[in-house]
């Protein structure tokens, strides 16, 4: 480098000649005529030599070198204008080329969730323990479009045929056309609180609004009809070969509300079909914010045809939450309890962990949620069901106790 240029950067940077003592680089010895001025240009960042501790102030610089140092000494407030347009072109395409990689950085996202899972349950005399891990992945197609997949794998730990699999079980995409907004693909559907219907599916769902939204679906059963959960053995991952919805949700104040119309096709008889497979169910529900941190939830639900004479064809669940866990708050805590009334006319595949008894009427019961935040994305959740069969004697009583780590 010029003496006349590093003297100059030096002083654009406001540098005295006695500012730096410790010595930069192996090959600038004290005394050297640039030695103070090059401690300067270091100690700001401009320059960095060539990562062995020797400045090669005897070799040649490229221009995209020098560009480069110039771009670093206008971000520390030098004027250095004469520098800046002698190097517009090389600043320009280093301006690109850094801009593009932070873009492509930010464009795709991949994150996760691993849970460890304990189950004691008294419908046997075996622990049960497994951990789930999914793996997330978005990627912003432009700035009204994006994609998003999810990886997942399960290990039964008490499984010693080892045939647990890895599934590519999420695939859609989200975006808009207007103000309407679009969500295409496969994907876990829950609508409103889930109670009714949380099951994979491939289809589209349009909706528009914001604090009042109303919002239509088409959606095809996902191809996997085998047990979701192979420790309770309740839920379906199949609701129906076909399910259509329309709804509306609104946020009136401290109360957020909702309506739904399902109307199922394909679904089993023995989960409240009639003989030609079809279902159809309403529901109405809301939440409110009765006090600070507690919140009470009421949904009811009810069917246009009952299971048999034994069961009902409406239900309801009710549920009275008190804080809650969050992941990025040590120390949060949360407690819920929830009673369930729900004949299997009224229901697809509920989001619940408790026992649902598909094929014996539905269920009612009670569960009971503990969570609490042990560290920075380190959630413990306890979870306690009792329910019973709408139809016959069955019961079960289940525990789960679950540790949820998000990266």
């Amino acid at each position: 480098m010029k003496k006349s240029l590093v003297l100059a950067m030096a002083m654009a940077l406001g540098v005295t000649a006695s500012a730096y003592a410790a010595q930069p680089f192996s090959d600038v010895p004290a005394g050297h005529w640039a030695y103070d001025s090059i401690a300067k240009l270091a100690a700001a960042g401009v320059i960095d030599g060539y990562g062995d501790n020797t400045f090669g102030g005897d070799k040649l610089m490229t221009r995209y070198e020098m560009a480069q140092i110039t771009a670093r000494a206008m971000a520390k407030g030098a004027n250095v204008d004469k520098l800046a347009a002698e190097f517009a072109d090389e600043l320009d395409n280093l301006g690109v080329r850094v801009a593009n990689l932070e873009k492509k950085a930010d464009n795709v996202k991949i994150t996760g969730q691993a849970r460890f899972r304990y189950l004691d349950t008294d419908a046997d005399a075996t622990h049960h323990a497994s951990l789930r891990s999914r793996i997330w992945i978005t990627g912003q197609v432009n700035d009204d479009w994006s994609y998003t997949g999810m990886i997942q794998n399960t290990q039964d730990f008490n499984n010693k045929t080892g045939d647990e699999k890895t599934e590519f079980k999420r695939a859609y995409v989200d975006g808009k056309i207007g103000g309407v907004k679009i969500h295409a693909g496969r994907w876990d559907e829950l609508t409103s609180t889930a109670n009714i219907l949380d099951s994979y599916v491939d289809g589209v769902k349009v909706s528009y609004g914001d604090k009042v939204k109303v919002y239509g679906m088409a959606l095809k059963g996902a191809d996997n009809d085998a047990i979701t959960d192979v420790f309770g053995g309740t839920l379906t991952e199949k609701a129906a070969d076909r399910i259509y919805i329309v709804g509306a949700e609104a946020a009136l104040g401290k109360v957020n509300a909702y309506v739904n119309y399902f109307k199922a096709d394909g679904v089993d008889p023995n989960f409240g079909a009639a003989d030609n497979g079809e279902k159809e169910i309403y529901n109405i529900g809301a939440n409110l914010d009765v006090a600070k941190d507690l919140n009470l939830a009421y949904e009811y639900m009810w069917s246009d045809k009952k299971y048999d004479k034994e069961v009902s064809k409406d239900g309801f669940v009710a549920t009275l939450a008190y804080k809650g866990a969050s992941a990025d708050t040590p120390g949060s805590w949360g407690v819920a309890a929830t009673y369930f009334d729900q004949p299997i006319n009224a229901i697809l595949s509920p989001t619940t962990d408790a026992s649902t008894f598909l094929a014996e009427g539905g269920y009612k019961g009670i569960g009971l949620t503990a969570n609490y935040g042990l560290a920075k994305n380190m959630v413990l959740e306890l979870l306690y069901f009792d329910t019973e069969a709408k139809k016959g004697n069955s019961d079960e009583k289940m525990f789960y106790a679950d540790l949820y780590l998000t990266f």
